[in-house]
């Protein structure tokens, strides 16, 4: 089945099977329309249920309800009692609006001397149009008269007292009443016999012009012989067979073309279920708005030349239109199935390239360039769209209303920017020049705005700088200078070699702040020089853990270290490296919780090696992570430890100058250092 599925030929046959099908149906429904089948007799089983029942019966209760209720005789119309208000006043409006655009109405007078003028001079018109109306009327008179004569076979008498329309004469109820069927209304009252009619759907269609006549003095009796109803009933039914008949052939042939139509959807443009392309022909090549034209017209045209001049030989044209729209039909699924629907229309193509055009124009003209097109071409698409010229003039009073507040909301923005809110954004849809000045202007004022918060903290960070560094050189400063006053008036050599500990002391603490701001500050400038080499991280680690035993011992801290089972590289400098991670086992000793682990982590992440130190700080970690990068700022705000403040900054400079990246994290009392290292590939 996949092989024939996709087969040119099967598609023929199916395609073939459609038109049959479709062709099949189109008969059905003609057959049903032009013999006036009701499909609705199908599911009846009486006669007296039936729709052709209720068009009987409707054609006589109508006339005899209009004639007596109504029209009564030639002489009551003629006597101008069958008119109206309703009919005298359109008579009058007609004939008023004459007289209005006339030259006998004076617009000087007022509408009631108008009013009366109109009377006297139209009085004979208005008689005129009377009389034309009761002749009218008279007509219809006959007209149901005759109607009444066409039903032959079936009894009936109406009369409202005065005025009698019957065929027979019966005049009595009873007479009625001994018919096999009948209907009888009178008195307020309607009796049907047999009891099949007062359940028939159609009831209210049959009996509704009885509602106008006058109760208390119309009657209407109506009585269906057997011959006339055994008849009739024979007629039923042969139409009930021939509805059945025309219904199953219309399901069939409906069901038909639906699975075949289904089935050429599915398959049709592509060779086989599992064919992405989808393979266009000839007919294909045609534009899809002209194939939407042909399936329209054609259906439109074979209607008119079936109904006006070929229904005999309809079934010859039949095959040959459908064949073609089936065609226009499959050929437009194909294009959706790959997507160019519209795009291969001649109507996108036309404007794809008047576009293509103006854009380029536009894209390449200076403004003047713009103006003079749009001043050249909008008259064009004015004259070209004449028809809907209110729509064209809404359009372009939108468009040049979209581009005044564009602008508008520009100019607003340029001031609010002038006057110093750096934050304010202009927003402006669209794709054009303003749309591009207004992202053009916010461009200017966010990098104003970063440039202006760059400068506000890079003062504020050389405010903090120069506190810091003046507060931790200081201290130790004005020890030294207070115990070497001390040394200039002391001879108790014990005191004195306690004065000189102290110096000793305070003159390394001042040394060890002089180097590591030295470094900082050549780390950050970049002039330090870096070889990069394979360094084995994990190695690197265990040796550096293993060289502060001592200082791991004296803080009760337990290191954890966690590698990939396979050895992993980075690229880096050897010595620089162990300066950041040493930074960073400072930094731990110093403002960890005792008696605490510490986390070291090694992530194989591809391109890079990724190294994670975890610890809890033994301090409140109540400063932003931005703070804790900062320079001189301690994990302790009381500045009581022996720490200078640059280690995590040395760290990421160091880091930074050897292409890998530094990150801190912080969650309550855990403190994370993150370093991202490039990876050395495996030889």
């Amino acid at each position: 089945m996949r092989n024939i599925s996709h087969a040119i030929i099967t598609k023929v046959i199916v395609f073939l099977i459609a038109v049959v099908c479709l062709t099949g149906t189109t008969k059905a429904i003609i057959n049903m329309e032009f013999n006036e089948v009701h499909l609705s007799s199908i599911n009846q089983d009486n006669y007296f249920e039936s729709r052709a029942f209720a068009d009987e019966s409707y054609s006589i209760i109508a006339s005899l309800a209009q004639l007596i209720g109504k029209y009564k005789s030639e002489e009551h119309i003629l006597s101008g009692k069958t008119l109206t208000e309703e009919d005298d006043r359109e008579i009058n409006e007609n004939l008023y609006n004459d007289f209005r655009y006339s030259y006998r109405y004076n617009p000087n007078l007022s509408e009631v001397e108008n009013e009366r003028i109109y009377q006297e001079e139209y009085a004979d018109n208005i008689n005129l149009k009377k009389a034309e109306r009761m002749s009218e009327q008279v007509r219809e008179f006959y007209r149901l008269l005759g109607t009444l004569e066409a039903h032959e076979g079936i009894t009936y008498y109406a009369s409202d007292g005065e005025h009698v329309f019957s065929n027979n004469e019966l005049n009595k109820k009873e007479q009625f009443e001994s018919y096999d069927a009948y209907m009888l209304f009178e008195d307020y009252q309607q009796k049907f016999y047999p009891n099949e009619v007062k359940e028939s759907q159609y009831l209210n269609y049959f009996t509704s012009n009885v509602e106008q006549l006058n109760p208390q003095t119309d009657v209407i009796y109506i009585a269906f012989p057997e011959s006339f109803l055994q008849q009739k009933i024979e007629e039923w039914e042969k139409d009930k067979q021939i509805a059945k008949r025309y219904f199953y052939e219309f399901i069939v042939f409906l069901a038909g073309f639906i699975l075949s139509f289904v089935y050429l959807i599915i398959v049709i443009g592509r060779t086989s279920f599992k064919d992405k392309e989808i393979h266009f022909h000839v007919v294909d090549k045609l534009y899809n708005d002209l194939k939407i034209v042909i399936a329209v017209c054609l259906p439109a045209v074979w209607i008119a030349v079936m109904l006006e001049v070929f229904y005999d030989i309809y079934m010859l044209l039949t095959a040959p239109f459908f064949i073609i729209v089936l065609l226009m039909i499959l050929s437009l699924v194909k294009h959706i199935k790959n997507r160019t629907l519209l795009q291969h229309t001649l109507i996108y193509q036309i404007l794809k390239k008047i576009f293509i055009l103006v854009k380029s124009v536009f894209d390449s003209g200076s403004m003047g360039v713009k103006i003079v097109l749009l001043v050249i071409g909008y008259p064009l698409v004015v004259v070209a769209t004449f028809f809907m010229f209110p729509i064209t003039m809404g359009l372009a009073a939108w468009f040049a209303m979209k581009k005044v507040k564009s602008f508008n909301r520009i100019k607003e923005g340029v001031e609010q920017i002038k006057n110093g809110d750096l934050h304010h954004r202009i927003e402006v849809d669209g794709k054009g020049e303003i749309s591009r000045l207004a992202v053009n202007i916010n461009s200017i004022t966010e990098g104003l705005k970063k440039s202006v918060d760059s400068e506000i903290k890079s003062d504020r960070l050389k405010t903090e700088l120069i506190t810091n560094v003046s507060h931790d050189i200081r201290t130790p400063l004005t020890s030294i200078i207070t115990y070497v006053d001390l040394l200039k008036i002391e001879n108790d050599p014990e005191i004195i070699a306690e004065y000189v500990d102290v110096l000793d002391q305070k003159s390394k603490r001042l040394k060890l702040l002089t180097d590591d701001l030295f470094e900082a500050a050549k780390a950050s400038s970049g002039s330090m020089p870096v070889q990069l080499e394979r360094i084995d991280i994990v190695s690197l680690l265990t040796q550096g853990i293993g060289e502060m035993g001592g200082k791991i011992e004296a803080s009760s801290l337990d290191f954890k270290l966690a590698y990939p089972t396979e050895k992993v590289y980075v690229k880096a400098d050897g010595k620089l490296l162990w300066r950041s991670i040493e930074n960073l086992f400072s930094n731990i000793f110093k403002y960890a919780q005792p008696a605490s682990r510490v986390y070291i982590d090694v992530e194989d992440l591809g391109n890079e090696i990724l190294v994670t130190f975890k610890n809890i700080s033994a301090y409140e970690l109540n400063i932003s992570v931005d703070e804790l990068m900062e320079r001189f700022k301690r994990g302790d705000e009381s500045r009581s430890s022996q720490g200078s403040g640059l280690g995590l900054s040395i760290a990421e400079s160091l880091i930074h100058i050897q292409h890998g990246k530094f990150l801190i994290q912080v969650d309550g009392d855990l403190f994370k250092a993150i370093i991202y290292l490039p990876k050395f590939p495996n030889e």
